[in-house]
């Protein structure tokens, strides 16, 4: 197809099409009202012209009876200035007056009348209408007074090819107009397909032109540019999941096979190879723990949660975790503070809340033993509290830290650092942790706590009125 054959099915075309039929139809409108109002006006003027010069003609009657009648119709005859006169005995002659084609037409019944009239110039002589009213004398004879309507006509040519040129000029101006916008508008709209095609083709990099010029195409290309970002990341994320799966997998499926393997060729007792399936069980576990931890931030990274949104107090969950977490720390010689007194409520999933919290704990009881010393409390705190409309929640510890260079890539999965090797885990925790956050609409991240790890959560706040206990 043709660049002017789609200009042509385009709808910014279609649409300007019919506004200009639209605008044409109003203009014919107004010119049609504009050119009906002075006509009305004119047979206004021109019946009162008529009127006048009648009430002229009756004030000659009665002065001079109906000698001076005829001849004031005689004399103003040879004047005409468009003005017609006759007047008849009641035989039908015609004793003075212009129109003596009209005798006829004086015979009809007396008022108005438009009846066609012959009229002479210089050059040659046309038919027009005129104005004419006609009267019967107390004696019997008929006058005839009127005027041509020959400005009527020519006004109403005048109007008729006003409005021919006007709408023909509507019409050339308003299609030009119209293939201007049209390939105004379908300009962008070939650069955003032309960009579609090439991220079609693959390229997920790509991404829609925006002119800065800050009108809807540019709306449009900025919020599908920021939804491609986003499948971009999802698809990078996926590809590192399955790359980090195949990699850091591997070694506990083997692990499991090599047991399973020697377990039938070395096993020379019922217990032997019992003790062979309890292992293969907690190895199961622990996969099916990664699988699951792997499955639950799919779900948060995509926005699917298992439980609606409700308003829940981070408060007792934060109480409810350093209960749970209390005896664990004592286990590893740690105190566990809480201060979390006053609810804060937010608008999220209870469940998703209490396994982020839970998993920031966690890793901060299993790293927060203070290096050995140092000058610091053997103690994680965990406290609840807000900034404007923000709820903070923060894990401290005092152990081994992260580097500085490290505190983002321990967000993503299967990261692991090097101190943290003989620690039992496979590094989703955190990715856990930033995934649900950012569900919420909140955010995560890791600050030195001097020496130790802060870890900051932090929720948009849905209340500050207390809810029920849940």
């Amino acid at each position: 197809m043709t660049g002017f054959g789609k200009l042509l099915r385009t709808t910014a075309f279609r649409l300007a099409v019919v506004y200009l039929v639209i605008f044409v139809l109003f203009a014919g409108a107004v010119l049609g009202y504009v050119a009906w109002n002075t006509r009305r006006l004119l047979e206004s003027q021109l019946s009162e012209t008529i009127e006048t010069e009648i009430n002229s003609l009756a004030e000659q009657y009665r002065i001079g009876g109906m000698r001076r009648l005829a001849a004031t119709i005689e004399r103003r005859s040879r004047q005409a200035r468009g003005f017609l006169y006759l007047l008849a005995d009641t035989r039908s002659e015609v004793l003075a007056g212009n129109a003596t084609e009209l005798v006829q037409v004086l015979q009809s019944p007396p008022g108005w009348r438009e009846v066609p009239f012959r009229r002479a110039d210089e050059q040659e002589s046309f038919i027009t209408l005129a104005k004419v009213r006609i009267f019967v004398l107390p004696n019997g004879m008929r006058l005839l007074v009127g005027h041509d309507l020959e400005e009527r006509q020519r006004l109403r040519q005048v109007i008729r090819q006003a409005m021919g040129l006007s709408i023909l000029l509507v019409f050339v101006l308003g299609g030009f107009g119209a293939l201007m916008v049209s390939r105004r508008v379908l300009r962008p709209v070939e650069d955003i397909a032309e960009a579609g095609r090439r991220i079609m083709s693959g390229d997920l990099k790509e991404r829609l032109p925006v002119r800065g010029v800050g009108d809807e195409f540019d709306r449009l290309a900025e919020s599908l540019n920021q939804m491609l970002a986003r499948i971009d990341e999802l698809m990078s994320g996926m590809r590192a999941v399955s790359d980090n799966i195949a990699h850091d997998l591997r070694t506990p499926l083997t692990r499991l096979r090599a047991g399973a393997e020697e377990a039938l060729r070395n096993a020379r007792s019922p217990d032997h190879l019992r003790q062979a399936l309890e292992r293969t069980i907690e190895e199961s576990d622990a996969l099916i723990k990664v699988f699951n931890a792997l499955l639950m931030i799919a779900r948060a990274e995509a926005g699917s949660t298992p439980g609606a949104m409700t308003d829940v107090d981070l408060a007792k969950i934060v109480r409810d975790v350093g209960e749970l977490y209390d005896p664990v720390a004592e286990e590893a010689r740690l105190r566990l503070v809480v201060e979390a007194q006053t609810p804060v409520v937010v608008r999220g999933n209870r469940e998703l809340l209490g396994q982020a919290l839970s998993n920031l704990v966690d890793n901060a009881v299993k790293y927060g033993v203070p290096v050995e010393g140092a000058d610091a409390p053997a103690e994680v705190r965990l406290t609840l509290g807000c900034e404007g409309g923000t709820a903070l929640l923060v894990v401290a510890d005092h152990g081994v830290g992260v580097p500085p260079a490290e505190r983002e890539r321990v967000l993503d999965r299967f990261v692991r650092l090097e101190k943290s090797r003989a620690q039992p885990g496979f590094g989703l925790g955190l990715s856990l942790v930033a995934a649900i956050a950012r569900l919420h609409g909140g955010n995560f991240r890791i600050e030195d706590n001097a020496p130790g790890v802060r870890a900051v959560l932090t929720l948009p706040r849905a209340s500050a009125v207390p809810v029920a206990a849940q």
